[in-house]
């Protein structure tokens, strides 16, 4: 299933953000959105999602229009793992991933023998089936991150939606978020994220989209997209892209 969309006009109110926006994310493909703080992508993505109606254009699951889903037949195409999650509330990571399945429950109908596993495996897939008991209040930025993203797991949706997960981790925990994606990826997941840091875009992306206040300025391929030119623009300060000695790895340096 693919999320698409086209000619997509965005924003809040009357106030308009970004317009003429036309991408789209098939299964296995890790697409991004990369640009600036502020440059419009959690609005793009809110919009994505239903959550602010667009001001023109369409969104397409698959073969039908968003506004034409219910919200519980869009939670099970598209999960979606915000940049954070306030742990207000001391439930044990277990029961925070098993809220992944609360679009496949009745408004009085508690989990099932299969939710459950659903859960479980989806800690297990992420590698944290032993942070299962612990409080998601007391555990580490990185590791929420984590348990979001086995959330969204437990889902079972073909889309996921992740805006900026890197962000607020530290250099080991952005890596292993990084491998997470691409591992979904492959697993068959399609992807469609949020950075600000072009490197996570070379490291991660099949295909980007760059994103300034007014829309997405380009979209494809990542190696056609991402260029010096084009992201000392999107930044306003002067970017050179580097390969790394020894491999085709490349990199974003202040030029």
């Amino acid at each position: 299933m693919t999320l698409s969309c086209d000619a997509l006009a965005y924003g809040y109110g009357r106030h308009t953000v970004g317009s003429g926006v036309s991408l789209a994310v098939a299964p296995g493909e890790v697409a991004c959105l990369l640009g600036p703080n502020g440059g419009g992508k959690t609005t793009l993505f809110k919009t994505l999602l239903g959550l602010l109606p667009a001001q023109g254009g369409s969104i397409r699951l698959g073969n039908d229009n968003l506004t034409d889903l219910s919200r519980a037949e869009v939670a099970r195409r598209v999960a979606y793992v915000p940049q954070a999650a306030g742990g207000y509330f001391p439930f044990q990571v277990r029961e925070v991933v098993l809220m992944g399945r609360a679009a496949y429950l009745g408004a009085f109908a508690g989990p099932t023998p299969r939710d459950r596993q659903h859960a479980e495996n989806a800690l297990a897939r992420l590698g944290i089936a032993h942070l299962a008991d612990a409080q998601f209040t007391r555990i580490s930025g990185g590791e929420r991150q984590l348990v979001l993203l086995a959330r969204a797991l437990a889902q079972a949706a073909p889309i996921i939606v992740l805006d900026e997960p890197g962000a607020n981790l530290d250099f080991g925990n952005q890596v292993r978020v990084l491998a997470v994606i691409r591992r979904l990826a492959v697993e068959g997941v399609g992807i469609l994220w949020a950075t600000h840091a072009p490197d996570h875009a070379l490291a991660c992306a099949d295909r980007v989209a760059l994103v300034a206040r007014g829309g997405v300025k380009n979209y494809g391929a990542t190696a056609e997209v991402v260029n010096a030119d084009a992201l000392s623009d999107l930044y306003g300060v002067a970017i050179e892209i580097r390969n790394l000695a020894g491999g085709d790895r490349r990199v974003c340096v202040a030029a």
